[in-house]
Formats: structure tokens, C-alpha cells, sequence
């Protein structure tokens, strides 16, 4: 089964425009299918637009907020309430084109696990929207070390075995194909189309690059140091230690050697801050680790992924 996933916040003008040329789309396909909306906490009549929507086919399936949460909390409710084996997301703004879903469906079955959207014409305010966007897309890759033109895109194709268990929060949305690549899915990109808006006023501005920012580096922490954090705080820690040491030298070497007064320099003061300092990473360091011990645990999760075994007798043996 396919499952289309579209938040909604605000868009009562696109909702039944979208959802006619997403039916007669869909509806060519061979695939069953379903459709979640899910309302973000809309302050227009949006929640009317879909119950109409509803009425006129089953496969229309409708989740309501009781405030508005965000486009990533959204995609996350999609996700759980779906029973597609195959996940497509896409914005309600009419700007990503239905049209285009044959087209992911058909990069998938050459073998992929993710296709994610590249909007190489935009029709966005070039200023506001799509340089920001440009430079946050190359940051990105360079930094997670998955190279896509435009993480921003809502439209996108996933496998649901490489996205299962995925817990999203803040702005991560965008941040899906990073994690299903930790997983060892293969990623690529399709050039989509992209319209400009007819109805309805963006939801999104220059504010959203910190956003951004601020979980890229969360993303980056929990690739590197999540089975580990005492690597990250213990190696700031140690470096907070190793100038706590330098420093105290060297105003020593100053007090004895230069015959200058302690008190004439800073350095007794920052070699004090800096030990402090490093104590406090290293301990925090190893809570950090009980915490990440306690999390495995209570969830009953491991921290590595089995693809396959062979000549095992247990009942998760997947060899021929």
C-alpha cells in the first residue's frame, strides 16, 4: 500500500483543488492507497475542507491537532497512523505537484530506499527563500555527509523499513534521508516540479535558518556521540584540563622565573575556571552514558542493526 501524508495548517483554499488532481493521480496507479491529512491546528476552515474531502472517499483519512504543533510533528503523526509499506509526504500548498509521485514510485523500484524531491526551478522569492535554502543544503550535506540539493523539499519517497521506529521533534523533518542512510538505506534525488503559490501566504521565514542550524547540530551530536557522549564531553573536558594545566604553568613560570605577582595576571583565575570546567564536562560526560544505558534498556533496544543472519534456528533467521 502507498501512503500520501500531507500537512495541512491554514490552506482552505488548496485543500480540494489538491486532493482532485491527488485522486485522479492516484487512482491511475495499481497501488492501494491512502491519503492522511492531518490538521496542524488550522485557525481558517481547513477542518471543513477535509471533512468534505473525507465524505467523498475512504482513502481520504483525517488527524486533528489540538493546536498547532508543526510541520514535523505532523509528518510524524502520518507516519504512525499509516499502513503504507511505501511513505510519500507532501506539502498542502499545492506547490508540490501530485504528478509526480509515478515518477518517486518509479525511482524506488530501481532499487532505492529513499527518493528524496530536488525543486531545481523554484518559484520562491529568490532573496527570502531559495538562497537561504541553498546555502543550508550545502551546510548540510557537508556536514552529514549526505549530499542532496534541496533537504527542504516536503515531497519525498521512503521505504517505511528504513524509516520504522524514527522518532522526529523539532524541524527534522527535513532531516529523514539522514537517518535512513544511518540505517543503510540507499539514497538518491529526483528533479520534481515545483509551482508558485496561487492561495495562501508561506508559513515559513528567514527565522527558520536558525532552526535549522540548532537541529543539524543535534543530528550531528546523535550520529557521532549518541551510543558514546562521554567521547564528546571527555574530550572537552580533557582539552579544558590540558589549559587549566598550561595556563597554571606558565603563571607559575611567571611568579618564579619573571618575578611577576600572581594577582597581575588573569591566568591563576582562567586555570581555576578551566578545571572546573573540565571536571563538570567529564562528569556530565559520564551521566550522559547511564542516561544512554538507561534509554537502551528501557526501550529494549540494541544499539546496532542486524540485515541478515545465516544458519541461525531463531525465528529471526532471514537466510534463504
Amino acid at each position: 500500500m502507498l501512503s500520501v501524508i500531507i500537512p495541512v495548517y491554514n490552506e482552505e483554499k488548496n485543500i480540494v483543488p489538491l486532493c482532485q488532481d491527488l485522486l485522479t493521480v492516484l487512482e491511475s496507479i495499481t497501488l492501494p492507497f491512502e491519503v492522511i491529512l492531518i490538521d496542524d491546528g488550522s485557525m481558517d476552515h481547513s477542518q471543513k475542507r477535509l471533512q468534505e474531502v473525507a465524505a467523498w472517499n475512504p482513502s481520504f483519512k483525517i488527524i486533528r491537532f489540538r493546536r498547532n504543533f508543526g510541520q514535523t510533528a505532523a509528518i510524524m503523526a502520518g507516519i504512525e497512523h499509516s499502513q503504507g509499506s511505501i511513505i510519500i509526504p507532501m506539502d498542502s500548498d499545492r506547490q508540490n505537484d501530485p504528478k509526480d509521485i509515478p515518477r518517486l514510485l518509479e525511482k524506488l523500484n530501481e532499487g532505492y530506499d529513499v527518493v528524496s524531491g530536488w525543486r531545481k526551478e523554484r518559484k520562491d522569492n529568490s532573496l527570502v527563500r531559495t538562497l537561504p535554502s541553498r546555502i543550508a543544503n550545502r551546510l548540510i550535506s557537508k556536514i552529514s555527509g549526505v549530499v542532496l540539493h534541496d533537504y527542504g523539499c516536503t515531497i519525498k519517497a521512503y521505504r517505511r523499513s528504513v524509516i520504522h521506529g524514527v522518532k522526529l521533534y523539532g524541524e527534522m523533518h527535513r532531516f529523514i534521508p539522514i537517518y535512513a542512510h544511518w540505517m543503510g538505506a540507499s539514497v538518491t534525488e529526483l528533479e520534481v516540479s515545483h509551482h508558485a503559490r496561487e492561495f495562501g501566504l508561506s508559513k515559513y521565514g528567514l527565522n527558520r535558518i536558525v532552526k535549522v542550524i540548532l537541529d543539524l547540530i543535534v543530528v550531528r551530536f546523535l550520529d557521532r556521540y549518541f551510543v558514546k557522549p562521554i567521547y564528546l564531553f571527555g574530550s572537552f573536558g580533557l582539552l579544558a584540563l590540558l589549559l587549566s594545566f598550561l595556563s597554571g604553568g606558565y603563571a607559575l613560570y611567571l611568579k618564579f622565573i619573571e618575578n611577576t605577582s600572581l594577582i597581575s595576571t588573569p591566568l591563576p583565575l582562567a586555570s581555576v575556571m578551566a578545571f572546573m570546567i573540565g571536571i563538570m564536562a567529564i562528569l556530565l560526560g559520564l551521566v550522559a552514558e547511564m542516561l544512554v544505558r538507561t534509554y537502551f534498556e528501557s526501550q529494549g533496544r540494541s544499539a546496532y542493526l542486524v540485515q541478515t543472519t545465516t544458519n541461525f534456528s531463531h525465528p529471526d533467521d532471514t537466510s534463504p
